[in-house]
């Protein structure tokens, strides 16, 4: 890291001191707080607030590297090995203290002991864990993942076991082509469940998990998401909400229909064919909230939140990027699962792919459409991504109606002919080839994206263009691609 980024200022990973305080404690409890996050760096010899270089007596800059190192030893458990250097920076000496992301958390200051001495860094400052957070570390600590826990109480019948299995078996189905396939498929089994810690063997019987409530009931208050039409680009005036329990595939389906029923439909008009689509990806809104329900800490006591305003779509999810993982990892692929059997089943419904490639995929898909690039941030302890409308509107398209509005009666609709259907599909298939001429290969789901269609009509399609020569099918099931053929 450059002098350059040292003067940027203040943020969650760096904080000034101008001098090292006499009482350790002073400081120690933004090394504890480092420690329990994502890491972050102390530095002595610049100003807060005026970012001024003041610098440490070159003296004694091996003195005071010293006494950090064992300020950190004496007054944090468990152990924090914090990386200790000085640069000069303007013709003066500071002394950088790096501390990285720990493992054996919740990290706190002896002293105070757990109860009081744990902290973590929340938007540029170091705050006091609440007995939540703690728990939370703690889970983290033992290398535990929430949903995974047993859920002490919690009735497992037959029924909530039987639907769950079908409806997980239901979203596999759809991710297969061939009859062939669909007949091959096994249908899932309690063993699976148990095999994907949705449920806990024991001598007395099965026991739910908090992964197993979360997808069969709405038993917890806080998992839910909230929708929200608003007036304007602010929260001062709705025009439409709702929300959205029970398990959490339903509510991602109930959020994703509520965002395409308040957004545009927008039509192309090229010869005598009429292409219709949102004017938003929809692939990059099924990815916003399905993210947010994956990542989401549920043992946060609010709800994710989904918003459509004027210029944007909003979407809000509760809880910090989880184990230490920084903004910049995170937009480069990096991720870290918070729920973990969520994040399996999930990926077994085909609802998510490869794991940390959600953030690229929104952004590709925005770049797709001519959006303005996606916003992510995090706002004190919740997750946020903006989806950014377009204002003005492409020359070329013209809204022709709101998705919220009652559907054009079959009555009013004028037949298509089969010219204009062989056309129609003669332009998908067009769409398809520089889409793969471009990034080199396709699947279902990205095509699927790419031309706004059903799911089983995507698949015969790319099904089709493999029997006719047009791409090459590789591999099977989940990992299937096409490439040019």
């Amino acid at each position: 890291m450059g002098a350059e980024e040292f003067l940027k200022g203040e943020s969650r990973n760096i904080e000034y001191k101008s001098e090292l305080p006499k009482k350790s404690e002073r400081y120690m409890k933004s090394v504890v707080a480092f420690a329990n996050t994502s890491g972050g760096k102390l530095i002595i010899g610049i100003e807060d607030g005026s970012n001024k270089v003041i610098g440490v007596d070159k003296d004694s800059v091996f003195q005071v590297m010293d006494g950090i190192a064992n300020a950190v030893s004496d007054c944090c458990e468990p152990q924090i090995i914090p990386d200790i250097t000085f640069q000069n920076i303007d013709g003066k000496c500071v002394v950088i203290v790096s501390i990285y992301p720990g493992v054996s958390r919740p990290y706190y200051l002896k002293s105070a002991g757990k109860n009081q001495g744990v902290y973590v860094r929340v938007a540029g400052t170091s705050r006091l864990a609440d007995s939540r957070k703690i728990r939370e570390l703690e889970i983290e600590g033992a290398n535990l993942s929430w949903d995974e826990l047993v859920c002490v109480g919690h009735p497992v019948t037959e029924q909530a076991i039987g639907k769950l299995c079908q409806d997980i078996y239901g979203y596999m189905l759809k991710s297969v082509v061939s009859e062939e396939e669909k007949k091959e498929l096994p249908r899932v089994t309690i063993e699976q469940l148990i095999n994907w810690k949705l449920l806990k063997k024991t001598e007395e019987g099965l026991l739910a998990t908090n992964g197993f409530v979360l997808l069969t009931s709405d038993s917890f208050r806080f998992a839910r998401i909230q929708c929200a039409l608003f007036k304007g680009n602010d929260r001062d005036e709705f025009i439409d909400k709702k929300e959205y329990s029970g398990p959490l595939y339903e509510q991602i389906e109930g959020a994703y229909q509520f965002v395409l029923r308040h957004i545009n439909r927008s039509a192309e008009i090229d010869g005598l064919i009429r292409r219709e689509q949102y004017e938003l990806p929809t692939g990059a809104i099924r990815e916003m909230i399905i993210n947010a329900q994956c990542h989401r800490n549920f043992m946060d006591d609010s709800c994710i939140q989904v918003a459509v305003y004027d210029d944007r779509l909003e979407v809000t999810s509760p809880g910090m990027l989880y184990g230490g993982l920084t903004l910049e990892e995170a937009m480069n692929g990096r991720s870290k699962i918070r729920n973990r059997v969520i994040a399996e089943v999930f990926s077994r419904m085909e609802l998510i792919e490869e794991w940390g490639t959600g953030i690229r995929r929104i952004i590709r898909r925005a770049k797709e459409y001519g959006l303005p690039e996606p916003e992510f941030m995090e706002i004190g302890d919740t997750f946020r991504v903006n989806l950014y409308r377009l204002q003005d509107g492409k020359a070329d398209k013209k809204p022709i109606k709101k998705a919220d509005k009652k559907p054009i009666k079959k009555a009013d609709k004028k037949p298509i002919k089969k010219a204009d259907k062989r056309e129609a599909a003669q332009e998908r298939q067009r769409r398809i080839l520089r889409y793969v001429e471009l990034y080199g290969e396709i699947n279902n789901k990205k095509a699927r994206d790419l031309l706004g269609l059903a799911d089983s009509t995507t698949k015969r399609l790319l099904k089709q263009m493999a029997e006719e020569g047009l791409l090459k099918e590789q591999g099977e099931r989940r990992a299937r691609v096409y490439k040019r053929g």
